[in-house]
């Protein structure tokens, strides 16, 4: 236990310092290329994790697409191309279909693998390329580390709480581990940084920086669940081995699927100038 928390800790620490270099020292096209590799290595533990269940995928077409995302959002606000971010979703839609046509064997999971396929475009590509348009708003990388921060202390909270205080299952059917008191841990956590961060990251009033606390600490906890379920779902402990003490990149980036949108889309409509 105290091995696995040593390096869950380690490597957490190795994530932040390189991902904070990037977010405020690197040019944007390196925090682009940060987000493509965690959405290539987010769906290729997605993919092959489906596999697993012998469910058909068309996995390194799914990757690729998935990949095309970010980049055109970048292409857009970094480049000043035209948006091509909608064109590429249909296109990688309709190749999902013709790629089903494709298909010689006679099955019956034509459906399952098209769902399965689109799903992951939009639940790992489309919602974690949101980064990308907070970074390239007004204080764009104060504003990503502020979504990062609050969202994985709360993921901390849930789970230092949990193990200490938890004897209370949150949904055991889903993930057995997960406590109601690390829940409430987590979501205190959430609004503690938050409004630490308005101290000293984020000019938000204290009324906005507690209300995004809740927000994004319950929303945050919702994407943990989420993959939760997926996992239970396919009989998976981790999405992957590549971070030690953390499992796979997915299981780094599920709490921030739901996040990144809802506070993209948060600032756009209650904090943007009119």
């Amino acid at each position: 236990m105290a091995d696995n928390i040593f390096k869950r800790i380690v490597t957490s620490l190795g994530i932040v310092f390189v991902a904070g270099i990037i977010i405020f020292l690197f040019p944007d096209w390196a925090f682009c290329l940060l987000v493509v590799l965690f959405i290539g290595f987010s769906l290729y533990e997605f993919f092959s994790t489906v596999e697993k269940r012998d469910l058909f995928v068309y996995k390194y077409f799914g990757i690729v697409a998935g990949t095309i995302i970010p980049i055109a959002i970048y292409l857009h606000l970094g480049e000043g191309h035209a948006n091509l971010e909608p064109f590429f979703i249909v296109i990688a839609c309709l190749f999902t279909f013709v790629l089903q046509f494709a298909r010689k064997e006679n099955t019956n999971d034509h459906l399952v693998s098209i769902a399965v396929t689109l799903f992951a475009l939009f639940y790992i590509s489309w919602f974690f390329s949101f980064f990308i348009k907070i970074k390239y708003l007004p204080y764009g990388a104060r504003l990503v580390s502020f979504l990062i921060i609050v969202t994985k202390m709360g993921d901390i909270g849930a789970y230092f709480v949990g193990n200490k205080f938890g004897k209370n299952p949150l949904i055991s059917r889903i993930s057995p581990r997960k406590t109601k008191e690390g829940a409430f841990g987590g979501l205190v956590f959430s609004v503690v940084s938050a409004v630490l961060c308005k101290l000293f990251l984020i000019d938000f009033s204290y009324y906005h920086a507690v209300l995004l606390g809740f927000l994004l600490g319950i929303i945050g906890q919702v994407g943990d669940l989420a993959e939760s379920l997926f996992k239970r779902d396919f009989a998976v402990k981790d999405s992957g081995k590549r971070l030690p003490g953390l499992g796979g990149v997915l299981d780094v980036i599920d709490s921030l699927l739901f996040t990144a949108p809802i506070f993209y889309f948060y600032i756009k409509i209650l904090l943007s100038p009119s």
